[in-house]
């Protein structure tokens, strides 16, 4: 049986005695009583597959805050640069908003933009239109629908 008891209730131990000693069986003779006073759990060294699955839910953590700053600073940059584009697409970053963002990036290029040009967008992002089988569908999945913003009677007309 193994016990691994915290440096830090060691120390705070070592800071009660009267006199300031540091040797091998001083250092001992204080584990030993620290054993014998409190309760401590056994060591269980634990799993591989346990240790992975920290380390992965560790590693998304970290990279779901990245992507938050990212998409943050992604935001105010186009509050700068293009402050009219926010009310265009339903979402922000589907596929056709940020491939039509990566295409003219600037609300003068988007403004001498014809139709066509667009459209064409549009449809080479969305692919087959042919599989939506009701408009509405084919306007949630561009992204270009309105979003609904209500609590209990109230429903908004502009949220903008």
């Amino acid at each position: 049986m193994n016990i691994v008891i915290n440096p830090l209730i060691s120390h705070n131990a070592k800071k009660t005695n009267l006199r300031r000693l540091k040797t091998d069986a001083a250092d001992a003779h204080l584990l030993g009583a620290l054993f014998y006073k409190e309760e401590f759990e056994p060591y269980k060294k634990r799993g591989q597959h346990l240790m992975n699955l920290r380390y992965l839910t560790r590693q998304h953590e970290s990279l779901t805050g990245m992507y938050v700053q990212v998409k943050l600073q992604f935001q105010a940059i186009l509050d700068q640069v293009f402050p009219e584009y926010h009310g265009v697409f339903g979402d922000l970053y589907s596929k056709v908003s940020l491939r039509l963002l990566a295409l003219h990036p600037t609300s003068k290029e988007v403004l001498e933009l014809d139709e066509k040009e667009i459209t064409a967008t549009i449809l080479a992002e969305i692919g087959e239109i042919d599989r939506f089988n009701h408009a509405k569908k084919f306007v949630a999945f561009a992204g270009i629908d309105p979003s609904d913003f209500s609590s209990g009677k109230f429903t908004a007309s502009n949220h903008k």
